[in-house]
């Protein structure tokens, strides 16, 4: 069960709509919400703009800086209480939105973002790519939402991608409380023979036993297409009316983990439903 959601607060058009998903997943296992906020100065920044490793003064306004963030929660806490989020607090974190988000996932269950966020235009930069930063550095699960997510069940049904990875595992383990609480889970393997080192003789019957004896009422669903795997778990997701869709966070190689595989690519780009991604 999640007990501790971690949400990004940064005033954009795009902030409601994660809200509404955080709080309709907190209300519904009695979680505690964090909103956190950055300033976008990391201290890095504070020491060049300072001068004080020698580089010259600049004006910056940093109190402005701190004011805009903690505006920005309050207005968050706000609409979290319309909500009905009982358990909320607003934490304001002086440093850029990736190491305050990566900072305050330790202490979370789950992490809620959205698709691709834009800041605030008074701060220093814009943030970008946090989704994939965040559950390729982190060690929580992150949940993407996408901008037109109103209030639709979470999970109702749910799309889980299997294909025997590590990434796999951690997704599937990561999003049990979600799982254990859906109508229909459908564990989705496209093209396994293509890969049967990982699935042994029958594709998806160990993940399903696992995850039946934990209460997930799970179904094996073998896709043999030539689509992309993303494009075959986003038309599975179209048709079954899902609420949500579950898969591992992937990076072409160890030492450049910016870089996404097709799929996670993909999936983050054009899913239509919240997207919980694990590393």
């Amino acid at each position: 069960m999640y007990k501790t959601i971690l949400v990004h607060v940064d005033g954009s058009p795009q902030q409601e709509s994660r809200l509404r998903a955080a709080a309709r997943l907190a209300n519904g296992c009695d979680a505690h919400v964090v909103g956190s906020a950055a300033t976008g100065i990391s201290w890095l920044d504070y020491a060049l703009l300072t001068g004080s490793v020698g580089a010259p003064m600049a004006t910056v306004d940093f109190q402005g800086l701190r004011d805009a963030g903690a505006a920005r929660l309050a207005d968050f806490e706000a609409a979290a209480r319309r909500l009905g989020v009982q358990s909320l607090e607003g934490r304001l974190i002086e440093d850029e939105a990736h190491y305050a988000l990566l900072l305050q996932s330790r202490y979370a269950d789950l992490v809620v973002l959205s698709r691709d966020t834009d800041v605030d235009r008074g701060l220093p930069a814009r943030v970008r790519g946090l989704p994939e930063y965040t559950a390729l550095h982190g060690v929580r699960p992150v949940l993407v939402v996408p901008p037109d997510y109103h209030d639709q069940p979470l999970p109702g049904t749910a799309i889980a991608g299997w294909d025997g990875s590590l990434q796999a595992i951690a997704a599937l383990t990561a999003a049990l409380p979600l799982l254990e609480r859906a109508g229909n889970v459908k564990l989705v393997l496209v093209n396994p023979h293509d890969m049967t080192q990982l699935h042994g003789e029958e594709p998806g019957a160990d993940m399903a036993l696992y995850l039946a004896r934990h209460g997930v009422p799970v179904e094996v669903v073998v896709e043999r297409t030539r689509a992309t795997t993303g494009d075959a778990l986003m038309g599975m997701a179209r048709d079954a009316g899902a609420g949500l869709m579950v898969t591992g966070a992937y990076g072409h190689s160890r030492y450049r983990e910016w870089m996404l595989g097709g799929v996670t690519r993909e999936l983050l780009e054009r899913a239509h439903v919240p997207l919980l991604l694990a590393h």
